[in-house]
């Protein structure tokens, strides 16, 4: 098996280590296996690839997509390393406003799945970053939502306190305020 999954105190947020085949000639990895991924309770397709490239002290997030467009997203660093954070905004979940947070870089072979109702975000640890995340809905900007990335509600700790933000994410409203409409299921 390529992968190793491993469950974390939310539900339905797993991280997930993949192997990596180096050798004289450059390295090889997969970075989806479709069975040993629903193996594993990850079974919404993948619609989208998005693909990001930033620098140090970039932090984009948190954002989220309402429904019928809520969005699982799996997430991977090609190059550099991030702090990557998912915030359960699932009403009725028993982690609801509950973070997790897990740097995720080239060398450490992690990727992070989140599923449909998780907000997301990142921050640039490395010089640059080139980001890859899978999404199981096709982006909708109509629904494209988010909130503040330094809400006290939510208490995310990143690993930095004067990131570089973009117009929209530096006027998110509060936690408190998410225009959400994604119904917990277990």
């Amino acid at each position: 098996m390529p992968f190793s999954f491993t469950k974390t105190h939310i539900p339905g947020v797993v991280v997930i280590e993949y192997k990596k085949f180096d050798d004289n000639r450059g390295f090889f990895m997969e970075t989806f296996q479709k069975s040993d991924f629903v193996a594993h309770g990850i079974n919404l397709p993948f619609v989208q690839d998005n693909y990001s490239h930033s620098v140090r002290g970039v932090l984009r997030g948190l954002h989220y997509q309402k429904n019928p467009f809520a969005q699982g997203k799996l997430v991977l660093v090609l190059k550099g390393s991030v702090f990557d954070v998912g915030v359960d905004i699932r009403q009725g979940s028993p982690t609801y406003g509950k973070w997790i947070g897990e740097t995720l870089s080239a060398e450490n072979h992690k990727m992070l799945y989140l599923p449909p109702g998780m907000a997301h975000g990142f921050c640039v640890l490395s010089d640059e970053v080139d980001f890859f995340y899978k999404v199981t809905a096709d982006y909708a900007p109509e629904m494209d939502r988010g909130f503040i990335w330094n809400d006290p509600e939510v208490g995310v700790k990143w690993p930095i306190s004067n990131p570089i933000l973009s117009v929209k994410d530096k006027n998110l409203p509060p936690f408190r305020e998410v225009d959400n409409n994604y119904i917990y299921l277990p």
